[in-house]
């Protein structure tokens, strides 16, 4: 804390010493020339001391004496350090009193104000030095309006500060306790758009006030906004995309999907854009708009997986090894309820060109180790298929010759 507050005054006094510097430069040079253009009548006034201290206030440096250079100065650092202390006494003690109410918008209110408050401080002061001094018309209305600017770039800081707060705390954490995760998407872009408009109002309200025409202005901004609509069509798809995504809810962050070619997870909605992680590891990011127009597979949203398989059986299996081989089967799921449903599809459907196919309907329970589960299936089928003498067919001929 004591070393901020050295670097500070350091600061402030190297502020003011170069000021000095600069306003005794500029002395330096204005006598110089006084005195080479009076020639001879310069050497008795150095010679002469009386008078010599009031005369140098006296001096006229832009149209003002130095003396009021000086009292504009002296109200300018002033009002900086006043607006310094301000800030200090509102870290070190307002502080801690609004710290024990039981509210938080006093915590808010001064949070937003505070340097707001001093930066605007800080410039009226400024602004009250500079208007200590005498200039032309002209240089009085350029330095006003450049002020107002100012000032009302200041207000809008502290606005969208205040706004920043306010969401924070009491939007934000109603949102954050919704089911639905569009506010979260769209609390972001709100959030932007808001701060974007204060900002605009703020910039148009400070070329009002400097005494520009913001009739051109504004009609420029209807024709830049007209053009920047057409441009951003695209865009514009993509963002209704992103409503249609969390309006349907066609999928989360986090599930499945197969979309446009891609199966993978969702890691990701933006505004433009979704973000797929693929089987093999890869990021695809697929425009908004692709789904208002194309079908959606939520991978996840399944009850169960379905895995199906066809058992063909050689063609000499007579009608007790297929019953055996079926009740195998069912055999399997009933050992493995942890991972699969019961009651599969289990039966003897077809007559095939080389085997007596045999179908094999389960489901794996949603959770499960999909991969894992199917394994431990196929072997347990080829372990006691073989242990109990079921052969599984493969395509064969049987070619029939006659004599010539």
């Amino acid at each position: 804390m004591k070393l901020e507050l050295r670097q500070r005054v350091l600061m402030y006094l190297a502020v003011v010493a170069g000021i000095g510097f600069f306003l005794c430069t500029s002395l330096n040079t204005a006598m110089a020339q006084d005195g080479n253009a009076t020639g001879g009548e310069s050497t008795q006034q150095v010679s002469s001391q009386e008078g010599a201290s009031d005369g140098f206030l006296q001096k006229l440096f832009i149209n003002n004496k130095v003396e009021d250079w000086l009292y504009a100065l002296g109200i300018a650092l002033a009002a900086i350090v006043v607006a310094r202390m301000v800030y200090w006494a509102i870290e070190k003690y307002v502080k801690k009193l609004t710290e024990k109410t039981q509210t938080k918008i006093d915590d808010i209110l001064i949070n937003t104000i505070e340097k707001p408050m001093v930066a605007a401080s800080g410039l009226a002061g400024v602004w009250f030095g500079v208007n200590y001094l005498s200039f032309s018309e002209s240089v009085d209305h350029w330095i006003n309006s450049f002020f107002a600017v100012l000032i009302t770039l200041v207000g809008a800081w502290l606005i969208t500060r205040l706004f920043d707060s306010l969401v924070d705390e009491y939007l934000a954490p109603i949102l954050a306790n919704t089911e639905t995760d569009l506010d979260d998407v769209l609390l972001p872009i709100v959030r932007r758009g808001v701060k974007v408009i204060i900002w605009v109002m703020a910039l148009i309200m400070a070329l009002d006030n400097a005494g520009y025409d913001i009739t051109t202005v504004l009609a420029g901004l209807g024709v830049g906004g007209l053009a920047l609509a057409l441009a951003a069509q695209d865009s514009a798809k993509n963002i209704f995309g992103v409503f249609t995504v969390f309006t349907d809810t066609p999928f989360k962050p986090g599930e499945r999907i197969k979309a446009g070619g891609y199966d993978g997870t969702v890691t990701e909605i933006g505004l433009r854009s979704t973000k797929i992680k693929t089987l093999e590891g890869r990021t695809v990011v697929i425009p908004n708009a692709e789904f208002s127009n194309s079908a959606i597979e939520n991978v996840s949203s399944e009850p169960a997986r379905k895995v199906s398989l066809n058992l063909g059986l050689t063609c000499d299996m007579d009608e007790k090894k297929i019953e055996k081989a079926m009740q195998i089967l069912h055999d399997i799921v009933a050992e493995n309820k942890e991972a699969i449903q019961e009651k599969p599809s289990v039966g003897f459907n077809a007559f095939g060109d080389f085997s007596l196919n045999v179908v094999f309907v389960y489901y794996i329970k949603k959770g499960a180790d999909i991969l894992g589960t199917q394994t431990k299936v196929n072997l347990e089928i080829l372990k006691r298929f073989n242990k109990s003498k079921i052969e599984l067919a493969f395509p064969t001929q049987t070619i029939l010759t006659k004599p010539a």
